[in-house]
């Protein structure tokens, strides 16, 4: 009996290797893949000029995109959408798009608004302070940072009150609608693990979007080429 027993836990002690290495090899491939949609997700909506006012992504400081956000996941507590953001590099963020950083998007009322489809969120950070904030820390929209629902349409207007004062405007497509959405009450957080997962090691979301001393990952190609041929140079 005691051999059985010796014998079971050296065959554990073996797989246990094994097993690590094939769930951080899930966990990277998920992460990678999101990374993909995420670039995916924002040529499909900067293709359509009628969506975002190119005004207002020339303004931006950094651009985040959130995948196929499902409303279930949100009436459920602790499940959240996960996503990626680019910040413009030098220190004034007028610079070409630097390396990504992996987010996550947790709670919110516009759970019960944007119906059981999935729904891909955008956000435009409009100043140094919302981009600085975001990188920083957990940020609670609306209460840490201003954000307002981004205006829609090839002229629409840029200089109204809201775009003005706002540090985040959003934007929501589900079912092939395009709006803008303020996500008042929802949280916005570096998502350390995932970017643990992409780049091979802990570095902070500040580091990586920042400094411009980090790589951009293959999978991210996509997003950063994307942000670079659909906006001119940063306008203050």
């Amino acid at each position: 009996m005691k051999k059985r027993i010796t014998y079971l836990m050296s065959m554990l002690f073996l797989a246990l290797p094994i097993l690590s290495i094939s769930a951080w090899a899930g966990e990277h491939e998920k992460d990678e893949d999101r990374l993909k949609n995420s670039g995916t997700v924002l040529k499909e909506i900067l293709d359509i000029p009628d969506d975002i006012p190119q005004d207002l992504l020339d303004k931006a400081d950094c651009v985040v995109v959130f995948p196929s956000v499902l409303k279930a996941a949100f009436v459920v507590g602790g499940s959240y959408g996960r996503g990626a953001m680019s910040c413009r590099q030098s220190q004034d963020f007028k610079g070409h798009w630097g390396a990504p950083t992996m987010m996550a998007l947790e709670g919110g009322s516009f759970g019960f608004q944007i119906g059981g489809d999935a729904t891909d969120f955008v956000l435009l950070v409009m100043n140094e302070r919302g981009a600085s904030g975001i990188l920083s820390s957990k940020v609670k929209l609306g209460v840490d940072a201003s954000v307002a629902a981004g205006p829609v349409g090839r002229d629409a207007s840029a200089e109204t009150d809201a775009t003005l004062r706002a540090d985040i405007l959003g934007y929501s497509r589900a079912r092939g609608a395009f709006a803008g959405i303020a996500l008042e009450g929802s949280t916005i957080r570096p998502d350390g693990g995932a970017n643990e997962q992409i780049y091979g090691q802990k570095i902070p979301a500040q580091q990586i979007v920042r400094s411009g001393k980090v790589a951009i990952p293959l999978a991210a190609q996509k997003l950063v080429s994307t942000l670079d041929v659909k906006t001119g140079g940063h306008k203050s």
